[in-house]
Parts: structure tokens; sequence; C-alpha cells
């Protein structure tokens, strides 16, 4: 993502080439530089926001995050009411002098301590590992667009393709997205891979 919003910078720098234009000119034609320096570049942008929402491989792997995110919310929920169980069961037996010696109490909160701590590590291990996985589907998810572009440009022959994420670009001519294409190209080659 560092990537694409680097890439979303230096499309900004490129895109103010074009509102330099000379104004006397009627249109600038699609996917043409208009700047002395920039002559004959193709360019064209992607909105990343739409592709993200659209590509259905990506979509499956927000699902499939989403579905593990909520099977470790629920495990921990319940880990946590357990510990909180023993700890007013504690609490309570405190409280009616339920314990023979001091010993046996101070046994019962060590095992409550060692539960709150392996409670903690569980949670934390969890979070590391959901954090983990999803580095991993963007690497991934990244890598496929990547791909697919590179294939997509073999025909297509523009110079640079740059990403807007949000409101990162200033100004682009809607002539020169080309997002609505790459969907439909990235959907069309996981359909097949399926």
């Amino acid at each position: 993502m560092k990537r694409i919003v680097k890439l979303g910078f230096a499309a900004i720098a490129a895109l103010l080439l074009f509102t330099q234009c000379n104004k006397e000119q009627p249109q600038v034609q699609p996917a043409q530089a208009c700047s002395e320096g920039a002559k004959g570049i193709k360019i064209a942008f992607v909105d990343i926001d739409s592709l993200i929402a659209n590509y259905e491989f990506s979509v499956a792997m927000n699902k499939e995050m989403l579905r593990k995110s909520e099977n470790m919310r629920l495990t921990l929920i319940e880990k946590e009411r357990d510990l909180q169980q023993d700890i007013e069961d504690f609490q309570r037996k405190i409280e009616n002098n339920v314990f023979a010696t001091q010993a046996r109490a101070e046994e019962e909160q060590n095992r409550i301590l060692k539960k709150r701590e392996s409670y903690e590590k569980l949670s934390e291990r969890l979070a590391s590992e959901l954090a983990a996985e999803t580095q991993k589907n963007n690497i991934i998810l990244h890598d496929s667009i990547n791909s697919f572009l590179k294939d997509y440009n073999a025909t297509q022959g523009y110079d640079l393709i740059i990403s807007r994420v949000g409101d990162n670009l200033l100004y682009a001519n809607e002539a020169l997205d080309i997002t609505n294409e790459v969907i439909k190209g990235l959907n069309d080659r996981y359909t097949e891979e399926k």
C-alpha cells in the first residue's frame, strides 16, 4: 500500500505537467500528455478503492479475513468471559472465607493470574497472526494486480499507469481512467483460475 501511495505522489507530479498544457489546444487526447517534455507519453490511472471493492479475488480475501477476525474475536470473548467468571468466583470465596488456608487462597490467585497471562499471550498471538496474514494477503493482491497490469499493458502500450487512492490526484481527465477495464480483466482472469 505504501508503494501505491508513493506511486500516487509521483503521479501527482506528472499530472501537474498536464495542468500546464497549452490552453489553445481544443482538448487533450485520451491518455496523451500535452507538455513539451512529455509529448507522446501514454498515461492512465486506476482508482484503487474501486478496484479493491470490485475485484472478486480481493473481495474473497477480505471476506475470509473478516471471518478469521470474527473467529478470533469470539475466541477471545469466550476466554475473557471464563477468566472473568474465575475472578468473580475467587472474590466471592475470599469474601465468604471459603479457603481453608491462606496458602490455598494464594494458590488459587496464582492460577487465575497465570490464566490471565495465558489469555493476554493468546490475544497477542492471534492479533499478530492476523496482522501477518493481512500483510501476506496485501502482498499477494499487489502482485496479482501488478502481474495483470504488466500483461494488460503489453497490448495497451501505456508508459505510465498510476493509482488514485482516495483523493490523492489533484486532477485527472476521466478519459485516462482505466479502472473498469482493469477490474473486468482481473475478474475474468480470476474466474478462469478458479
